[in-house]
């Protein structure tokens, strides 16, 4: 039986120090994760730790997704077999940079939610319906099961969002409700209105925090006296947003931050203890702001996180650090690291084909035509991310007017009677200074790509899209909108026999390599501006190769096959001319 103290943890009678890494299954390809958590051991690690996000298992109302990259089950034994026991974050919140936070979007389409994250009826039912199909998988993994799982998640970070003590306390009685009978943890940060905030009587509360680990802790002591001392975040590295530089940690002194809260006699969880990629479109956003929800930092593919164990699964100076930091508390020999994957050899991937969005439009749109006085959001349109070309027109004849958007989420190509008038963005450019309109009056077209929706903070639950179009001061009404869904798999069926010829807007571009056997790889695209890249079908995420700091996408090794294999890109920045050529395979990754 696992057992909490106030002076620590027990399992069968036996005192338990809690050395956990954060490892989430959904960041990395199933084939590798056997090897991923035999690196945990290898630093030191008695346990894994992992969030489960609801929107990558509830894609749409109803439709569950189990299998693959989101086989819960098929992970939790993995854990066992690796010799680990496990924690589980589980939904609903999740932050994690990743899209809402976990939250589905379609949940902002329902109008019976008027909120999220709080008692509001209609959201919990909402959670109520998820749990009834998560908690299946989840209940036979206990420990009181004869599994490895010890003790699971209420909610993440609650005391940074709300003080709706209502809502945790719905979650934990339908934990509880539904067989969880492992203890049950709050995670928050040391100051006291985060623990008053987020924690819950009866549940442990637990502390997340990147330094000063003696301070945590007695801001932990003073509220929750009777709970022992854990970090459930010491992060050790950080994530990146795109346009920013890419942030590192110095390994020593993240091992002295380690070993600070070693000798405080606490349990720890390394986040990350391994990183991995944000694959598809699933990487969030922030904010400068979180009170506010303003100035938006979308979040890059790549989670390396500077973790110890980088994003290909190799061993870094900061994993040797830890190693020697945590081996004087492992239960016998450390097993030696194992080495990642092979790499392919450098080479060249000329892009041979190619094919026009607006030459494929009809063929790829999710849904017929939608027509509104105002431009509708992605998710009245039933999309979570990708595309809509938003269609209006302006009356004439006019003398030149600015052109601007309010509730631009997040970037827009703009067309005038099909001539590209220029690119606006979120917090940055968000109107063309001057449009004419002759007597017949002008068609404006509006290209617009979602980005991550914001994870944390009160930015969470926004809508993607635009809110409306003005030349100068007046509302243009009238739209169009046809929608693109953009991720899990190559965006509908591309005629690629139609590749070829000239024309605007963005581009789908083909070609492929050829391996001998499958290995891993980093993608550069030198030349390409935004957008997104397939191999074999799976989409490897977003770049940014023109903004960084990310400029080569990881190509892990079970994508791809012996012989001939299929990389399709999509250049939204066409129009400015940066088409990229060729793709290339690389030995070293170029995070910033």
């Amino acid at each position: 039986m696992f057992e909490i103290t106030s002076e620590g943890f027990s399992l069968g009678g036996r005192p338990l120090r809690l050395l956990s890494g954060a490892l989430h299954y959904f960041r990395v390809l199933p084939e590798q994760w056997p090897h991923r958590l035999r690196m945990l051991r290898a630093m030191g690690l008695n346990t894994v730790e992992t969030y489960v996000p609801w929107n990558l298992h509830e894609p749409r109302p109803g439709a569950y997704d189990f299998t693959g990259i989101a086989d819960l089950d098929r992970f939790l034994h993995a854990t066992r077999e690796a010799g680990l026991h496990a924690i589980v974050r589980p939904s609903p919140y999740i932050c994690a940079e990743w899209d809402n936070g976990g939250l589905p979007w379609w949940l902002l389409a329902d109008p019976e939610v008027k909120a999220l994250r709080c008692a509001d009826e209609a959201y919990l039912a909402h959670v109520d319906r998820w749990y009834d199909r998560l908690l299946p998988v989840l209940v036979p993994h206990q420990v009181t099961r004869g599994g490895n799982v010890l003790m699971v998640q209420v909610e993440n970070e609650y005391g940074s969002y709300g003080t709706d003590t209502g809502h945790l306390e719905h979650l934990a009685a339908g934990l509880r409700s539904r067989g969880v009978d492992v203890p049950l943890f709050t995670s928050d940060g040391p100051d006291d209105f985060f623990l008053t905030g987020g924690t819950l009587p009866g549940s442990l509360a637990t502390v997340n925090f990147g330094s000063r680990a003696g301070e945590a802790f007695a801001s932990l002591k003073r509220l929750r006296p009777k709970d022992p001392a854990m970090c459930m975040e010491f992060w050790c590295g950080w994530f990146d947003h795109w346009g920013t530089g890419h942030v590192v940690r110095e390994p020593r002194d993240a091992a002295r931050t380690l070993a600070e809260i070693l000798a405080e006699g606490a349990s720890v969880n390394v986040y990350m203890a391994h990183g991995g990629t944000n694959f598809s479109t699933w990487a969030g956003a922030n904010t400068k702001d979180p009170a506010t929800g303003e100035h938006y930092l979308p979040t890059v593919t790549s989670y390396d996180y500077d973790a110890p164990i980088d994003e290909r699964g190799a061993a870094t100076e900061k994993f040797r650090a830890f190693r020697e930091v945590l081996r004087p508390y492992a239960d016998g020999p450390l097993p030696e690291p194992e080495p990642p994957a092979p790499l392919l050899p450098p080479a060249r991937v000329e892009l041979t084909e190619s094919l026009r969005l607006f030459d494929v439009l009809d063929d790829l749109a999710a849904g017929p035509e939608r027509r509104a006085p105002l431009p509708p959001s992605f998710e009245e349109l039933g999309i979570g991310q990708g595309l809509v070309l938003y269609t209006g027109r302006i009356p004439g004849p006019r003398q030149p007017y600015p052109l601007s958007v309010r509730g631009l989420a997040d970037r827009a190509h703009v067309y005038v009677d099909g001539v590209h008038a220029g690119t606006l963005e979120r917090d940055a450019v968000e109107r063309i200074p001057d449009v004419p309109v002759p007597e017949a009056g002008a068609r404006v077209e509006l290209l617009v790509e979602s980005m991550g929706r914001v994870n944390y903070g009160a930015g969470l639950g926004e809508r993607k899209g635009v809110a409306r179009v003005l030349h100068t001061q007046q509302l243009l009404h009238g739209w169009r909108a046809r929608a693109v869904e953009l991720g899990h798999g190559t965006p509908g069926r591309l005629d690629w026999g139609r590749a070829g010829g000239a024309g605007r807007g963005p581009v789908f571009l083909r070609g492929f390599l050829d391996v001998a056997e499958p290995a891993d790889a980093h993608l550069a695209l030198p030349g390409a501006g935004k957008g997104y890249v397939w191999v074999n079908g799976f989409c490897l995420g977003r770049h940014w190769s023109s903004r960084g700091p990310q400029r080569t996408l990881y190509l892990p090794w079970p994508l791809l096959r012996a012989g001939r294999n299929e990389i399709v890109v999509l250049e939204l920045d066409a129009d400015t001319g940066t088409v990229p050529a060729v793709v290339e395979t690389r030995r070293e990754p170029d995070l910033g």
